[in-house]
């Protein structure tokens, strides 16, 4: 006879896990993403940057950067009762780019972190996710004391389709982490719905 504890401790049957990266480039604000909104201790990867490093790591607009993620941050997040977020936050750094492939198997949907004054940097994961076909949304950190842009501005400049969701965030904010990721779970499950209807 299984106790009331165990009983409690069990997860539901119907539970939905899903397995969700959050991208973009060098110093965007990844790491501080998953941890504002896990609800566990973030596992983190970071080691400190060197001055060996600073010939390969562009840290204009991030000088104050003292460390940098290797491999991953990892997180969890229960947005519903049946519903919860695995978080495979990305390395930003080209020469970590083979870390990716790995952590986008099983990936379901990707959040694309993206820092107006330096747009660029959120080009390669834009390319990564579109040509493997996996659902992104972008998230623009709206870094203090810099001018803030509109969604559409950034969906212009980044030359998105319509149907890729474009939000304003402040990833220190767990609330605003939160609307991220719930948007981004619409549009994973829209995405899977469309693509059902088109088989």
């Amino acid at each position: 006879m299984a106790s009331a504890h165990s009983e409690q401790a069990a997860p539901p049957a119907d539970l939905t896990a899903l397995k969700l990266l959050v991208a973009g480039g060098f110093g965007v604000g990844k790491t501080t993403l998953v941890a504002s909104v896990s609800e566990i201790r973030p596992l983190r990867t970071e080691e400190q940057l060197t001055e060996a490093s600073r010939p390969v790591d562009d840290l204009q607009g991030v000088e104050t950067k003292t460390t940098t993620t290797v491999a991953m941050d990892f997180g969890r997040i229960t947005l519903a009762d049946d519903l919860v977020l695995y978080l495979f936050g990305t390395p930003g750094q080209d020469r970590f780019w083979f870390v990716w492939d790995e952590l986008a198997t099983g990936a379901l949907g990707a959040v694309v972190l993206a820092d107006t004054r330096r747009l660029a940097d959120c080009f390669a994961a834009v390319d990564y996710f579109e040509s493997r076909g996996i659902p992104f949304t972008i998230a623009v950190n709206c870094f203090d004391g810099v001018r803030t842009h509109t969604p559409d501005s950034v969906r212009r400049a980044l030359d998105l389709p319509p149907d890729v969701p474009v939000s304003l965030c402040d990833v220190r904010d767990r609330a605003s982490g939160k609307e991220v990721l719930i948007a981004l779970v619409e549009h994973v499950v829209r995405h899977a719905e469309q693509s059902s209807q088109d088989a």
